[in-house]
């Protein structure tokens, strides 16, 4: 019994790691911080009615499961999101886990209706920035990210908000170093401790 066990066990990660292209996986379980790997400040993310709760001072969530072995290149991303005033978040994506700071990994896309950053939700971070807002703060709203082939297309609640082709920029700076598309995994931001933004869904799909 124990080696079936075992055996159904690690079945159960393999194809989780080995998802097929074409099906939405989700990545938060809605009961724990299980499969995600935080950084600087825990105490920063709690578990509320389901949904995730980031209050606190700077930490990151790195997704650190099975799916796609947490090492992404093409793929789509579906999260549901909703800030509260003044607050500031993030969605990092290409990245990679960091014991402290902002992650050097990647792009960031921006989470913000309401806090001073002028740089609104939909913002690749820097690179091609929005100054819209789409949504208020407390409510909930969707974030469809797709990544393919060096490009990236963000849309709130099904509107495309922003489009880059890291190919075609020629703005860019000399010095972005490993903020560019590569392959990584996901990470959530708490940015300060007057920031509270709550996640209650974040789903990937591989196209790859």
């Amino acid at each position: 019994m124990k080696k079936l066990s075992c055996v159904l066990v690690l079945l159960f990660f393999s194809l989780a790691a080995f998802a097929q292209s074409g099906e939405w996986v989700e990545l938060f379980n809605g009961k724990n911080m299980d499969g995600w790997k935080i950084s600087e400040n825990p105490s920063s993310f709690s578990i509320e009615d389901n949904t995730l709760k980031i209050a606190g001072p700077r930490g990151h969530a790195f997704y650190d499961g099975p799916v796609g072995n947490n090492d992404f290149e093409n793929f789509e991303l579906m999260v549901e999101v909703k800030t509260m005033p003044k607050a500031n978040s993030g969605i990092f994506i290409h990245t990679a886990y960091q014991e402290t700071g902002w992650p050097n990994k990647g792009y960031e896309i921006q989470v913000n209706q309401s806090h001073s950053d002028w740089r609104k939700s939909g913002s690749l971070y820097s690179f091609n920035d929005v100054r819209e807002v789409y949504v208020s703060d407390g409510e909930w709203y969707t974030y469809h990210i797709i990544v393919k082939d060096g490009q990236a297309t963000v849309k709130i609640n099904d509107k495309v908000v922003m489009e880059y082709d890291e190919s075609e920029d020629k703005n860019r700076p000399a010095n972005a170093g490993e903020k560019k598309f590569d392959r990584g995994t996901i990470a959530l931001q708490a940015h300060d401790p007057e920031s509270v933004i709550y996640y209650r869904s974040v789903k990937i799909k591989l196209l790859d």
